[in-house]
């Protein structure tokens, strides 16, 4: 524990400490869910498509409360060599199969630049 009772995590050289308590974030991931649910009532087979890696357990913890038929898939992007970014997306991994007219929705942890969100676009 810190001087300020928060709990630390120690990874490699670095310390962490708590910023959002648990509670908090899975409640706001069930809002989230609960306006897709509502959202995407009546809608076929929506289809979630997560970026790798970062958007992964996110995108688990939202998918244990959705309600709708749907489907998951994910790329995963590279645009980055260690925390810069070079100005060029990779497809690392992609869709194999057209997604045209389909309803969309893109799971991402960090739109940084937005080069990654524009090229999956």
């Amino acid at each position: 524990m810190s001087q300020n009772n928060k709990p630390r995590v120690k990874l490699h050289d670095k310390t962490f400490e708590l910023s959002i308590p648990h509670a908090q974030i899975t409640e706001a991931i069930q809002k989230v869910a609960d306006a897709i649910n509502e959202d995407y009532k009546g809608v076929e087979t929506p289809l979630f498509l997560g970026v790798l890696n970062g958007a992964f357990m996110f995108l688990g913890e939202l998918m244990s409360r959705i309600d709708l038929t749907c489907e998951v898939q994910f790329v995963k992007l590279a645009s980055y060599v260690g925390t810069t970014s070079t100005g060029k997306v990779q497809d690392l991994i992609g869709l194999t199969d057209s997604v045209e007219g389909r309803h969309i929705i893109v799971v991402e942890d960090v739109v940084d630049t937005g080069e990654s969100m524009e090229h999956l676009l």
